[in-house]
């Protein structure tokens, strides 16, 4: 036995809650609403696209930058809905899924003892990604029940040492989408510095009631400093093939490259090709708000009657609900007890905090198929 020990670089990440309810709803036998991904198939045209790159030997080393085809195809649609040409030579990157893509950056520009801004509550990989940099995360609250910026406290966070913003738009867990008047306030705060910004767009396509998805790429203040970062797996229901992007100016992309050719190299080449492919069908992802809004739908008018209080969903593919009107229940312990009990699995908002911040709100996926969630609903109505 190896006497050898580890000083670890993450001490403070342990099991997370995403583990602990998934095996729980596995144990209990209980719809799972908790993990953030589809369970239903892709287009079968996408996976024939891809079929058809792997016959046609599409198999070796594409280009570290990723197949200039799909790179084109990136450029050309952002150009379309944010009418910012992109160079896909020079400012587009193909990425092992958008949590590398995210790494990436940091490891790219922090250095250690950079601070760097979180909006909590925030995706989980942000902070452990500052920590492994060397860099200082810096959490400044979200309003609590609105989640919405508060531009006070991120301006009054900006030091000398802050290298970076991350803003998440349509924001997992709350699905808060950020206004065009948002997007401007935070320009103006950043104009006096030389603060950079990760934008975390991967829920891009699903903005509802008619709103639109307000990209960094669209504002002249922020495209300069922005790293804008977007999932393929999101958008085309295949979380698990793990391919994104990451859009940005030329000098900030020679500096993510460098970084991104020696912790990944580059992404599998048959699946970039069957995206490119698939990309010429603008519908599938100029119709996915209308897709997701119909389950959004569905998942509200189901719960409408019941002691959940339904939080605003303005987008992604998340519903978030207050649940002080069922029992005083801690949100860890509510969502243990709502899978064992009820026999549907949720996920707490306070896992996305760095101190388990408790406001009784917990979260809810409804990137289900209608018989999953009316499932779900049969048991929840129950409450």
């Amino acid at each position: 036995m190896s006497s050898l020990t580890l000083q670890t670089k993450l001490p403070s990440v342990g099991t997370t809650i995403f583990t602990v309810m998934s095996a729980l709803a596995t144990e209990k036998n209980a719809v799972n609403l908790g993990q953030g991904f589809p369970d239903f198939d892709c287009d079968p045209r996408l996976v024939d696209a891809v079929t058809q790159a792997m016959q046609q030997g599409r198999n070796q080393y594409p280009p570290m930058a990723g197949v200039p085809v799909l790179r084109e195809a990136v450029a050309d649609k952002m150009a379309a809905l944010y009418q910012n040409p992109y160079s896909a030579a020079t400012e587009v990157t193909i990425t092992a899924g958008a949590t590398q893509a995210i790494l990436t950056i940091i490891l790219a520009i922090v250095h250690p003892g950079d601070e760097v801004i979180v909006l909590e509550p925030c995706y989980d990989s942000y902070v452990p990604n500052i920590a492994l940099a060397g860099g200082v995360p810096v959490r400044v609250p979200l309003i609590p029940g609105t989640f919405r910026p508060d531009f006070d406290k991120i301006a009054a966070a900006i030091t000398p040492k802050t290298r970076a913003i991350i803003v998440n738009s349509p924001h997992n867990p709350s699905g808060t989408v950020w206004t065009a008047a948002e997007m401007r306030q935070l320009e103006a705060v950043l104009a006096p510095t030389n603060v950079l910004l990760i934008s975390d767009e991967v829920y891009e396509h699903m903005v509802f009631d008619g709103q639109k998805h307000q990209s960094a790429a669209m504002f002249a203040g922020l495209v300069e400093r922005a790293f804008v970062v977007s999932s393929f797996g999101k958008t085309y229901h295949v979380t698990g093939w793990k391919v994104g992007y990451v859009a940005a100016p030329a000098a900030l992309t020679q500096e993510f490259r460098k970084v991104h050719q020696f912790n990944v190299f580059t992404v599998n080449t048959p699946v970039q090709y069957g995206l490119a492919a698939y990309m010429a069908n603008r519908e599938a992802y100029l119709n996915l708000s209308n897709f997701y809004q119909e389950k959004r739908d569905l998942f509200r008018a189901g719960l409408k009657d019941s002691r959940f209080r339904l939080l605003p969903c303005e987008g992604s593919y998340f519903q978030s609900v207050d649940t002080s009107r069922i029992n005083d229940l801690k949100e860890a312990d509510f969502c243990k007890w709502l899978t064992s009990e009820i026999g549907v699995a949720a996920i707490p908002l306070s896992a996305f905090y760095g101190a388990g911040f408790d406001q009784q709100v917990v979260r809810f996926c409804f990137a289900k198929t209608t018989a999953t969630l009316q499932l779900a609903l049969e048991k929840l109505q129950r409450l």
